[in-house]
């Protein structure tokens, strides 16, 4: 199974695309708190979100416990400052 693992994310319309690929594709998606955003049902009814309740979701106070919920996890971490491009590595 893929994990998608999002790290305090902020911007909701890139959550809900991301969460939005991760009910099509079957991957689990992880949310680790705090959120820019909230996900009750009210909210993400207005957005139009109706797909999140087919999510395989899971929701964390922080990437620590990520981390010891799948301690033989494979991590590829990426951000917008990272100092090399994710295309430059060899997958």
């Amino acid at each position: 199974m893929f994990n998608i693992v999002l790290v305090e994310p902020e911007i909701p319309e890139n959550t809900g695309n991301i969460a939005r690929t991760c009910s099509v594709t079957g991957a689990r998606l992880h949310l680790v708190r705090p959120l820019g955003f909230s996900v009750d049902d009210r909210h993400l009814k207005r957005a139009g979100l109706d797909y999140w309740k087919y999510l395989d979701i899971a929701y964390y106070d922080s990437f620590a416990q990520v981390e010891a919920a799948h301690p033989d996890a494979r991590f590829f971490l990426t951000s917008t400052h990272a100092a090399r491009s994710h295309t430059s590595r060899l997958w």
